[in-house]
């Protein structure tokens, strides 16, 4: 049984994880603790930042020492990129750090004797990066075999992973060996419509749903599959299509088509790649994660038209899943029975008097109502937004109903008064969560039950003039589900919700404003709070309102 301190400290989302005798025990961003989104600095390679913060506090969790670490995952396997053998002579990137970034992850093992004093250099166990992005799907899923599919923008050498995984061992059955990338390939149209690479991605995705596929019959000849479950991605000039669009100008509905039809062939591939896996699997089950499996879109096609019975997304399928697949890996291959995780809210949390301690020392007037659901119930129901600070913080991009921004979804103006609120275009939609066991009767065309909002559903007619701040533009809503026994206060939440509004349905947006990363402890709370137009502040069970102008 072993202690498996897990960290991705290569490319950007650092982040650490922490397995104990193949248990997750906590999971976290590092941009939650320094409040640097992405973990992103001014130059490319202090992306590679250790994840030291997290990494401590994980262990804090626990109860343990650097010293009680029996394996260290690092989700990046240097050794695949050696001058030798059959990557010699090889240029997988083009942005030319590829030497600096595989002599920094050589030399992690140092790195963290200075960052985690006491740990054990020796510990360090390399995982490939597509390794630990499989092992983040398959070993976390809740099934004992699954089919796999990793797509990001890159690994060591590759940009996808197709394999199987039984009994916790992985079988490999293709890799997209770089420069082809699908995760590629959206970041360059992320870049040319005028958006922050390996970062705004999701925006293409929204603007692609204002737009038509107009060139999609070129981008079939320059992106297409091969037949032997991989694809090529030629060269694309992308001004061929549409002319650049600097950061400060307006949209136009030519840069819609081109987010469109890019769209549209990122999901014929994807649909591609996991039809020639299930012919060779047969399983009922495919388990996704890498950056592109955050593509809700992508992701409700493939479960409605592929051939498989379930589809299941890792929550942060990003590079920061990484320290937990990587966690996973190690702790299976040393011999622990791994269990699937326990859900997304693996971070930090804080109890009612060290919540109070914080609302003293701020000096902010504050209530205790008997039933905080009730409360916040009702200034929803006035129309008010609503922060809402609960348990641990989750784990991954989406907020899941600990650090979320709340508001009627009833109103249509709430759209543009979030969008404004958090600095965002207002071509983006905003998310719903609902009770999952009303779910099917408001919403239709996607997996449900949906915990983790990375698919997307049709708003059935009757409720589209109900809850209209949350039907996109093409009549969609990323939807999440929230169960009972998973989420108790939330789901009562959303039954007080019903009883004022007649919907069992709240908008739920990430806790943030613009650039910034997702409310993480009581202190990001109150900023924000203080900082940005919301009504009121639920920090566990205390209320805090805005006080009236001029008050």
């Amino acid at each position: 049984m072993a202690v498996v301190l897990g960290v991705n400290a290569v490319f950007h989302d650092p982040a650490a994880a922490l397995v104990i005798d193949g248990e997750v025990v906590a999971a976290a961003e590092e941009e939650r603790f320094t409040r640097r989104k992405h973990g992103k600095q001014a130059v490319p390679f202090a992306t590679w930042e250790l994840p030291e913060e997290s990494a401590r506090w994980c262990l804090e969790r626990a109860g343990l020492s650097p010293a009680d670490v029996d394996a260290l995952a690092y989700s990046y396997d240097p050794s695949l990129l050696a001058p030798s053998g059959a990557n010699a002579g090889i240029d997988v990137t083009a942005d030319g750090w590829e030497p600096l970034r595989t002599l920094y992850a050589e030399r992690a093992p140092l790195f963290l004797r200075t960052a985690l004093p006491g740990i054990d250099p020796g510990c360090v166990r390399f995982v490939a990066h597509h390794a630990a992005h499989a092992a983040s799907a398959c070993l976390a899923a809740p099934y004992p075999t699954s089919s796999v599919l990793v797509l990001d923008g890159r690994g060591e050498t590759a940009s996808h992973l197709a394999g199987r995984s039984h009994g916790g061992d992985l079988e490999v059955l293709a890799a997209q060996q770089l420069p082809h990338s699908l995760g590629l390939l959206y970041e360059e149209v992320t870049e040319h419509l005028g958006f922050r690479r390996s970062s705004d991605e999701y925006k293409v995705m929204a603007m692609a749903s204002y737009g038509s596929p107009v060139f999609l019959e070129e981008l079939r000849r320059l992106v297409h599959e091969t037949g032997d479950g991989g694809f090529r991605v030629e060269p694309i000039d992308w001004d061929g299509f549409v002319k650049r669009r600097l950061g400060d100008e307006e949209w136009t509905s030519e840069h819609a088509n081109l987010a469109s039809s890019v769209q549209v062939r990122l999901e014929e591939v994807v649909l591609e790649l996991a039809r020639w896996l299930h012919a060779r699997t047969g399983d009922r089950h495919l388990t996704m994660a890498g950056g592109v499996a955050l593509n809700c879109v992508a992701n409700s096609r493939l479960a409605a038209e592929g051939p498989f019975d379930q589809v299941w997304v890792q929550p942060a399928a990003g590079d920061a899943g990484t320290a937990l697949g990587g966690a996973m890996f190690v702790a299976q291959r040393l011999g622990d029975p791994v269990a699937p995780m326990p859900g997304a809210a693996l971070g930090r949390e804080w109890t009612d008097d060290e919540l109070e301690a914080w609302l003293t020392s701020a000096a902010v007037a504050y209530e205790r109502p008997d039933d905080i659901a009730a409360a916040a119930a009702e200034v929803l129901a006035a129309n008010g937004l609503l922060a809402w600070f609960q348990g641990r913080s989750e784990y991954g991009p989406r907020a899941l109903g600990h650090r979320s921004l709340l508001a009627n979804p009833a109103h249509t103006d709430n759209l543009r008064r979030l969008n404004d609120v958090k600095g965002r275009e207002q071509f983006r939609p905003v998310a719903p969560m609902v009770l999952a066991e009303r779910a099917a009767d408001i919403f239709e065309g996607g997996p449900l039950p949906s915990p983790y909002m990375l698919f997307v559903h049709r708003v059935r007619p009757g409720w589209t003039q109900r809850i209209p701040a949350v039907v996109h533009v093409d009549g969609t809503a990323r939807a999440q589900t929230v169960e009972r026994h998973d989420e108790p206060l939330v789901h009562r939440l959303l039954h007080e919700v019903e009883r004022r509004i007649g919907a069992p349905v709240l908008i739920n947006t990430s806790l943030n404003t613009d650039g910034r990363p997702m409310v993480d402890d009581p202190r990001d709370a109150l900023e924000c709070f203080g900082s940005a137009p919301v009504d009121a502040l639920a920090l566990g069970p205390f209320l805090i309102r805005r006080p009236p102008p001029g008050c």
